[in-house]
């Protein structure tokens, strides 16, 4: 499937498809031929995956698609975060989820998971950024939260010039309420109230972001980050202010987005 990007200005390059397999398959499209012409030009990747229900189809397609064109021993990865407290066999962890969707179905290089259940979250913290640190990030695919999140930066604790790579963080009530309505909990009280999370800084510097946003209750967030003000009101705003970033999101998704 070929994207045609719909010029908005100031914007992300915008993608728009019919529903969520197509915005999937659309972004995964994209991502192995980004790859491939990363791989192309160097020895190795590394490339940061998000874990939530809004990425299914994007990893489905990902692992079809991807599987003569990208030498995935060649890539390590990353996550870009976790909730204080669970467990990697939570069923709600998102190394769960990682390994279930993508790792247990590609050999990637190496693969560093957030231990959520330190003892010493701020001492994992240091742990982490030293890894993301280390080299440059080539590749991030990521989504958007309901409240306009980058990972767990919520409104009320994005910092757009963060001086830390990972931090702790409070999860704000949208947020929390988002991973009840995505079916990762059944109800508020069962979700963390901290969580572990790449900081904004290191979007900004990965060469390529690859944004997947489907569903009707993320029009608003998807309305801030391409037509709202450059603002930590809606974290995601801040991918207008940098090139290399695609968004690929459906006609319900798109819904609030003016001509």
């Amino acid at each position: 499937m070929t994207s045609s990007f719909i010029p908005i200005s100031g914007a992300p390059k915008l993608s728009i498809h019919a529903d969520r397999p197509s915005v999937g398959r659309a972004a995964a499209e994209h991502v192995v031929k980004l790859l491939s012409r990363i791989l192309s030009k160097q020895s190795r990747a590394r490339v940061v995956f998000a874990c939530a229900p809004s990425q299914d189809q994007f990893l489905e397609s990902l692992v079809e698609l991807s599987s003569e064109r990208v030498d995935w021993s060649r890539v390590t990865g990353f996550h870009m975060d976790e909730y204080v407290g669970l467990s990697e066999f939570h069923p709600a962890s998102f190394r769960k989820y990682i390994e279930r969707h993508f790792l247990s179905r590609v050999q990637l290089e190496n693969f560093h998971p957030i231990a959520g259940e330190a003892i010493d979250p701020e001492a994992e913290c240091a742990r982490y950024a030293a890894l993301i640190e280390a080299e440059p990030i080539d590749l991030i695919c990521l989504g958007i939260g309901e409240n306009g999140h980058l990972a767990f930066n919520d409104p009320p604790v994005a910092d757009f010039n963060d001086a830390a790579s990972v931090k702790v963080v409070e999860l704000d009530l949208t947020c929390r309420e988002q991973q009840v309505h995505d079916g990762c909990f059944s109800q508020l009280a069962e979700v963390p109230l901290r969580a572990i999370t790449l900081t904004i800084p290191v979007f900004r510097r990965a060469a390529h972001l690859s944004v997947v946003v489907p569903g009707e209750r993320k029009a608003a967030a998807v309305r801030g980050t391409c037509q709202g003000e450059v603002s930590t009101e809606c974290p995601a705003s801040i991918l207008r202010t940098r090139d290399g970033v695609c968004l690929f999101v459906d006609r319900a998704a798109a819904g609030l987005l003016s001509d």
